[in-house]
């Protein structure tokens, strides 16, 4: 293998969990061959965040070394519902819900990806024409014994929980989208493995050379905890505003800015790791390192203008307020939101909830450099926010 290709593997194996398998993945590219990248997208959530881009900038990389993207929209599976993290059987998409989903996500994509080097594909363009026998000719090249060693549906069934048949259709589309399009190599999340070596397999069954299957991590959300989502709260929408988009960035943990580093940014491996060490060597403040995250998320979603109105926003708002570079870190568990007075007590800021009522009508808390005025204010689970009582007492609180 050439320097070049060592390179070019080193940067596509960046950030991801595990290659199944790793010798075929360094065969495959230490041919030179234009290799056919598979991923696939059910169309159940129209608005991206950062969570989706950890596998769209892996695409990214494979396109920018030359490789073939198909992006495929799942229009026909999505009309079944992939019941994967799930203790019950997800309700399937209508056609309609489908169709704007999968428009949505096209709008998006491409500020990532090249729309001149992406091929659009959608698997009901073969599915479709599938009839009862082809699909029960499918059906037969797998068996129940290995449906049931997948993690949910093993779960389920050993709970007592109900399967539906056609839940078991799911994998078995997802893998024979694979020798539709003839993939060599399939990227999915690591709650996805099992269905990308169905795909891998069923390539076998039809005679064709397996696919290399890559998955790739689950990025936390703010909260440094659980996964980014949108219904935790603790998600960084793509078309969010940049004022929002770098606010956000700049909250989290200094150690969960090298996991968002690694696996959302486009720097180099060795600029990173330097960084990283002048950090460690109190030769930098963290802060200042997540500047740059901050700014290359923004631009890759907006502009570098609006990147660096953003910077100037940020700055404004909290060294223009002198709020320190270091404070207090108080992490609060809830069942639901906490009302801002009793984050306030708890975190040590007020000793009493009363006397956060007062502090809010004196106009002496602002939460994120922002005044708050309504005592009603509630806090979300899942987020990080910086509170600051006064002129001296600052908290960075995340709930979970």
């Amino acid at each position: 293998m050439t320097k070049s290709y060592k390179n070019e593997l080193e940067n596509l194996m960046r950030g991801t969990d595990e290659i199944l398998v790793e010798a075929d993945f360094e065969k495959k590219i230490a041919s030179g061959k234009r290799l056919r990248i598979k991923a696939g997208f059910d169309p159940t959530a129209p608005d991206l965040h950062l969570g989706h881009m950890v596998l769209i900038n892996k695409l990214k990389q494979f396109q920018d070394a030359g490789h073939h993207i198909l992006f495929l929209i799942g229009d026909f599976t999505g009309m079944i519902g992939d019941p994967t993290g799930k203790s019950a059987t997800r309700p399937p998409l209508t056609k309609e819900d489908v169709a704007e989903n999968a428009k949505s996500y096209q709008l998006q994509i491409f500020k990532i990806l090249d729309p001149e080097k992406t091929e659009i594909v959608f698997n009901s363009t073969w599915m479709s024409k599938f009839n009862a026998a082809e699909l029960i000719q499918l059906a037969a090249k797998h068996t129940v014994a290995r449906m049931l060693e997948r993690d949910d549906f093993n779960k389920r069934y050993t709970g007592g929980k109900a399967i539906a048949i056609h839940e078991f259709l799911y994998p078995l589309i997802q893998g024979y989208d694979s020798v539709a399009l003839k993939a060599d190599v399939e990227l999915g999340g690591t709650d996805q493995k099992f269905n990308l070596l169905v795909g891998r397999q069923l390539q076998e069954v039809y005679g064709q050379s397996p696919q290399v299957v890559m998955t790739m991590p689950i990025l936390e959300g703010l909260d440094g905890v659980q996964k980014m989502s949108k219904s935790l709260g603790n998600y960084i929408g793509i078309n969010e505003p940049a004022n929002e988009m770098f606010g956000k960035i700049m909250s989290i943990s200094d150690e969960l800015m090298w996991r968002y580093f690694e696996l959302l940014s486009f720097q180099s491996l060795d600029d990173i790791a330097a960084w990283r060490a002048q950090c460690e060597a109190d030769e930098v403040n963290p802060k200042d390192i997540k500047v740059k995250l901050a700014v290359e998320i923004v631009e890759r979603f907006h502009d570098k203008d609006q990147a660096v109105k953003a910077v100037l926003a940020f700055e404004a708002r909290f060294k223009k307020g002198e709020i320190p570079d270091d404070m207090a870190e108080v992490h609060l568990t809830s069942e639901g939101p906490m009302p801002i007075a009793n984050v306030l007590k708890e975190s040590g800021l007020t000793s009493s909830t009363s006397e956060a009522y007062r502090m809010i009508k004196q106009n002496a808390v602002k939460l994120d450099g922002e005044k708050v005025t309504d005592k009603s204010h509630v806090v979300k689970q899942g987020v990080s926010i910086i509170l600051q009582v006064g002129k001296r007492k600052f908290a960075k609180i995340s709930t979970a």
